[in-house]
């Protein structure tokens, strides 16, 4: 990690982006104290197509239904406690 004062930052600043965008963590500071930091901006995720729609369609799972409703597995659970 490099640090770099507000004025040294800006002075350098197409060099620092250049850094950040290689992976090195770039902070600047005021009075010593950190107050930014570089970071390249992840790319944009890509546009959902009619196939990644299909293909998700192809491997739905379908719904599955509860062997008992909620109230009769609580009434279940409640007196297998008590045995």
């Amino acid at each position: 990690m490099s640090k770099y004062s507000v004025a040294e930052a800006k002075n350098r600043l197409p060099e620092l982006i250049d850094r950040a965008l290689k992976g090195e963590d770039v902070v600047i500071t005021r009075h010593g104290h950190p107050v930014a930091e570089l970071n390249p901006i992840s790319a944009p995720a890509r546009a959902i197509t009619a196939d990644d729609l299909d293909w998700l369609a192809a491997r739905r799972v379908g719904a599955r239904r509860p062997k008992e409703n909620a109230g009769a597995l609580m009434s279940r659970m409640r007196d297998e406690w008590n045995r």
